[in-house]
């Protein structure tokens, strides 16, 4: 070889760092140092093999070797870079260099053909762990000359800088496209895949958007280790399940989706999903608790549900959240319907939140009577939006808003206020009242400080607690994990509340429930009452339930009273409190007083 090897190891270092500093590939930067090397002489040929961090070989360059043995590069088993062979027998003066002539298939390399010897270089990382072998293979059976040497060494040493630049870019693409904590793909690699399937006209998929139920109260309760592992079980479940590689991603903090491509309906989703339901049935342990994964998912199909990335997860995300509010823990399909209502709740959210902050928040009152005498008693609090027209609406027409935890707070905080406000007016007007019930949601549960919230609201008036009913539904009771709103609930009793079980019988209704469940009044429901006259069985559970409560000292309210008939006839089964419109209609404020000089029992 007649070379000058200074000229050619700096032009070829000025090469290729151009070829860097103006981004090309990496396989592309290693071919160009392998074609410059080996046109140097026509007598030699190179090859650049990694290992990546499983200790797998991969070839990225080797311009002039044959493709069969480019293939047995690449299967060769992870330990090969600890069987090689110091050069020259002299494995002190340099422990990274190796030299093959001729190798066996069993134990080594063999040299492609027309190729008689190798000589390699080991690149470390500064772990020691090899992360590439560069290869120089010779015609003849002998290692290189000391001009092919030097210029060897200025290849490896760019393969050093090349392997550390890209190993960064690995790192920094791992940071921008993976979850670090799941390892699965995150929201932005979520993006760029579905679009790419979206490019393909005929390709069939499906979407899945998965929520893991519970995962604040396990953060809360359990500490977010435990969460953590929570969300990493989920992931690791969903991979397996995932029908391709990479599948699953993971779009926020409780939800991930599913792409699962070759699906074209929604029986074949189901099954998909039915699979899913499977993996999470196994509990684990984690840090001496026993979690069982809990998970709701809402699905959508190319094609039926969709053509473009927004669509397609906005109508999952319909789905997810219709699965939620009505079949939590379950699977619910996207059909048309859902979107008309989506649309409408995200209306209605959007005009409460704006009556919200308009002040335009109405409290209605409700009485609550003896039915021997007709005395008011009590009340219940009734919140009404006044619209922009003027117009009174009622809880009905804005009763999707309550699915929206930020404006339920903001509506509870405010119906609190106004309560306490009308409180403090009727003590210091000398009415003989007595209490308000207030409704409490799910979504009021979530703040650890609700005994705060209210006792500000109510400190601000100078307005003593016992004025106040708290009225949760059963269904709100029985979805409480862990049994939180039944402790939250007790601490609020001790502060002087009463608490009314309200709407009692419509949900998952049990009468242990009354040993459980710390309450002090039950409201029966107006289904009840509404066949209390034809119905024997209705009437029959009544009496039974205003006997039973009689005897735990408990207090009964019948709701929905609507005619005389009915009023008698729960006076004859011992309910001695009801509520309905036979004695009077929900009214604000100012119509409430008078009916309270009236009515309201001394």
């Amino acid at each position: 070889m007649h070379m000058d090897p200074s000229r050619a190891s700096h032009g070829l270092q000025v090469e290729i760092l151009d070829a860097m500093a103006v981004g090309e590939t990496f396989e592309a930067i290693l071919a160009l140092l392998c074609r410059r090397l080996e046109a140097l002489t026509s007598a030699i040929a190179c090859s650049v093999v990694t290992v990546d961090e499983e200790g797998r070989l991969r070839v990225h360059a080797s311009p002039s070797l044959p493709a069969p043995y480019l293939d047995l590069l690449a299967h060769q088993p992870s330990d090969w870079f600890d069987r090689t062979q110091p050069a020259g027998g002299n494995s002190a003066r340099d422990a990274v260099e190796t030299t093959k002539v001729p190798l066996r298939l069993s134990s080594e390399l063999a040299s492609p053909r027309g190729w008689a010897a190798s000589w390699s270089r080991t690149v470390k990382a500064p772990t020691g762990q090899p992360v590439a072998l560069f290869t120089m293979y010779f015609r003849d059976n002998r290692g290189p000359s000391e001009q092919e040497r030097l210029v060897a060494e200025s290849c490896v040493r760019l393969l050093s800088i090349g392997i550390d630049r890209w190993r960064l870019q690995q790192r920094n693409r791992q940071l921008a496209h993976y979850d670090q904590l799941t390892n699965l793909q995150n929201r932005r690699r979520f993006q760029t895949v579905i679009e790419s399937k979206l490019d393909q006209p005929s390709r069939t998929f499906a979407l899945l958007l998965i929520e893991i139920e519970h995962l604040k109260t396990i953060n809360d309760t359990m500490g977010h280790v435990v969460g953590d592992q929570v969300l990493q079980e989920l992931a690791s479940r969903l991979e397996q399940v995932a029908p391709v590689p990479a599948a699953a991603f993971r779009i926020g903090g409780d939800e991930f989706a599913v792409l699962a491509d070759d699906i074209g309906d929604h029986t074949e989703l189901r099954d998909l999903v039915s699979r899913i339901f499977d993996a999470m049935r196994l509990p684990f342990r984690c840090r001496d608790n026993t979690i069982t994964p809990q998970v709701t998912i809402g699905g959508v199909v190319r094609g039926p549900d969709g053509d473009s990335p927004d669509h397609l997860h906005q109508n999952a995300d319909f789905a997810l959240q219709h699965a939620k509010e009505s079949h939590r823990g379950g699977y619910v399909a996207f059909e048309p319907g859902l979107r008309t209502s989506a649309m409408r709740r995200i209306e209605t959210i959007r005009e409460v939140a704006l009556a919200l902050t308009e002040n335009r928040l109405v409290t209605y009152y409700q009485p609550i009577v003896r039915l021997d005498t007709e005395q008011i008693v009590g009340l219940e609090a009734l919140a009404r939006l006044r619209t922009k027209d003027g117009r009174i609406a009622s809880a009905g027409e804005f009763a999707d808003a309550f699915t929206d935890p930020h404006v339920a707070d903001r509506l509870t905080r405010q119906m609190l206020s106004q309560v306490a406000a009308d409180i403090r007016a009727w003590l210091d007007d000398g009415i003989p009242f007595q209490h308000v019930g207030v409704n409490l949601a799910m979504s009021d549960f979530r703040h650890r400080n609700l005994d705060q919230i209210i006792c500000a609201a109510f400190d601000a008036e100078q307005v003593s607690l016992q004025h106040l009913v708290l009225e949760v539904t059963e269904t709100v009771f029985m979805d409480g994990p862990n049994h939180d709103v039944a402790r939250a609930v007790t601490h609020l009793r001790d502060k002087g509340m009463l608490v009314a079980l309200d709407d009692f019988g419509t949900g998952f209704a049990s009468l242990t429930h009354l040993l459980s469940f710390p309450v002090d009044i039950i409201k029966i429901d107006k289904s009840f009452i509404d066949r209390l006259l034809t119905d024997a069985p209705s009437r029959v559970i009544v009496e039974a339930l205003v006997d039973i409560s009689e005897k735990l000292g408990m207090r009964t309210v019948a709701e929905g009273i609507e005619c005389v008939a009915q009023a008698e006839r729960l006076s004859e089964l011992g309910c001695r409190l009801g509520q309905g419109f036979h004695f009077a209609r929900p009214a604000d404020a100012a119509h409430m007083t008078t009916l309270l000089k009236q009515r309201a029992q001394r």
